[in-house]
């Protein structure tokens, strides 16, 4: 990925690095990507209608002023410092976008099957208990330490309506919405499955047994 010296200076300013793109490695599990693909169940979207973050009750609490948020700073950061079990600094890359970050505060927890999208695919019709599950799933590729920037430029969209600008991750943030879906058995829309399709088609790993 190409970084233009304007795009450097920029960055700086903003308090931040830019890291160099490598190729993603595989997540876990992905020789069955292919496979769970073809088990997704394609709908419509459904309504948004009674919609809201707070019905997906999240970070849970994991210490004395600490949650799900600080072990995901933990668990993706390198060189960490903490307050207690408070996540204070740090070095964090984003996968989305190649940003690097020694700032916790530059720093979102994001949801890889955004909650909005969860509740219009099946969550819509779970009680609140499971979508809190859902909301701080720390087995799943589901949470992930991004820069705010990006994890607000996708919001709730799925991968036919944004990607991750560093085209290096798509491999890896295809298998892993798939591996979400999959799991929480939420539906897809036929251009979701298509987009997902798409981004895995050139990763080698991505149908072997």
């Amino acid at each position: 990925m190409a970084v233009t010296l304007a795009a450097l200076l920029a960055l700086a300013v903003g308090g931040c690095e830019v890291t160099i793109d490598e190729p993603a490695a595989p997540p876990s599990g992905a020789g069955d990507v292919g496979e769970q693909l073809t088990e997704l169940t394609v709908a419509s979207a459904g309504s948004m209608r009674g919609y809201s973050r707070a019905r997906f009750p999240h970070w849970r609490k994991t210490g004395k002023n600490c949650d799900v948020r600080d072990t995901v700073l933990q668990r993706d950061g390198k060189d960490i410092r903490l307050s207690g079990c408070n996540v204070v600094a740090g070095r964090w890359e984003s996968a989305y976008d190649g940003r690097a970050f020694t700032e916790p505060s530059g720093v979102d927890i994001d949801h890889m099957v955004p909650l909005a999208n969860a509740w219009r695919s099946g969550a819509a019709e779970w009680d609140d208990a499971k979508r809190g599950d859902f909301a701080n799933d720390l087995t799943r590729p589901q949470l992930i330490a991004v820069s705010a920037s990006s994890n607000r430029a996708k919001g709730d969209q799925d991968p036919s309506q944004w990607k991750p600008p560093n085209r290096s991750y798509w491999c890896t943030y295809a298998a892993d919405w798939v591996a979400v879906k999959h799991q929480w058995r939420l539906t897809v829309t036929s251009a979701e499955k298509d987009a997902l399709s798409d981004m895995l088609e050139g990763c080698t790993w991505a149908n072997k047994p």
